[in-house]
């Protein structure tokens, strides 16, 4: 059952940066834990045996071309890990969506129940022991509720990367990138319509410590669309970058805040600068955990 609501984009940037002057100091850097560190790549750590973890996730999606066009995603996750070097997720999620007079899509205003998702990664190589460190991670997502025209569908989407990363400043500086694939199936109730499509990508990201709790940075990401999961037909590109700031609020808890624009883009048969057919203007992510 949906609730009607509505639904506000707001601007963090200046709370973040006075939480990161209000943060404890005490907390004793000890090396960088990337399992958390980015808003949208991973990093190859996958914490160790016995931890658990409670997560909120919240993304939001603004700006599509013409119209009014928000879309904000809630997950609440739980994480374990139950032998060395391999992690479990499971997790719940909620779809909010503010569109009006957006081209292709339908004038909708809600708030709804969306899926369930199952996340594991398995850890191949340790940085501490190797040049790098390298996690493959595979997440499946069962879906009611389609998260860019807010349709009521049957989606199974799954998302498959491969993540690398390496201190180049031991303790202090940080690079990572991630191979993505992501080919989802989906049923259009309305309509009775199936569909099929697929996603690839290139994810970089870097993190400098400035404190012994915070860490800043940034991730750009080049993504294409196509028609068919086996990359059938070209639908449109895009090339996202923005800042990426993590907090050790203490010892158990920690929040990660991002942003990311489209600098570039172009949807197939189009001389546009930007794709915002299949990708969106605007994406911001905040996450908050807590090991319990």
């Amino acid at each position: 059952m949906a609730f009607r609501m509505p639904i506000r984009a707001t601007t963090s940037g200046a709370a973040i940066l006075c939480l990161a002057a209000l943060l404890p100091t005490s907390i004793h850097a000890e090396g960088i834990d990337t399992e958390h560190l980015f808003g949208f790549m991973i990093g190859s750590d996958v914490g160790n045996v016995g931890e658990r973890e409670f997560q909120s996730q919240t993304t939001g999606r603004f700006g599509k071309d013409g119209g009014r066009y928000r879309a904000l995603g809630q997950e609440f996750e739980l994480e374990f890990v139950p032998v060395s070097n391999f992690r479990v997720e499971i997790g719940s999620s909620f779809a909010g969506h503010d569109i009006r007079g957006v081209a292709g899509l339908d004038d909708v205003r809600q708030l709804t129940l969306q899926g369930v998702s199952l996340d594991l990664r398995y850890r191949l190589l340790d940085r501490d022991r190797a040049p790098f460190g390298l996690t493959f991670a595979v997440e499946g997502q069962l879906s009611r509720i389609d998260e860019v025209s807010a349709a009521r569908v049957r989606n199974f989407e799954t998302e498959f990367r491969i993540a690398f990363d390496r201190e180049v400043i031991p303790n202090y500086a940080l690079i990572a990138l991630n191979l993505i694939y992501q080919p989802e199936w989906t049923r259009v109730l309305a309509s009775g319509g199936a569909e099929q499509e697929a996603s690839i990508g290139v994810a970089l990201g870097a993190m400098f410590r400035i404190r012994p709790d915070v860490l800043i940075g940034g991730e750009a990401r080049y993504l294409r669309r196509y028609e068919g999961i086996a990359l059938d037909e070209f639908s449109g590109q895009a090339l996202f970058a923005g800042p990426t700031a993590y907090f050790q609020l203490s010892p158990r808890s920690r929040l990660t805040a991002a942003w990311s624009v489209q600098a570039w883009g172009r949807p197939a048969g189009s001389g546009a600068a930007l794709d915002l057919v299949n990708f969106e203007r605007h994406r911001a992510r905040l996450i908050f955990g807590v090991n319990f």
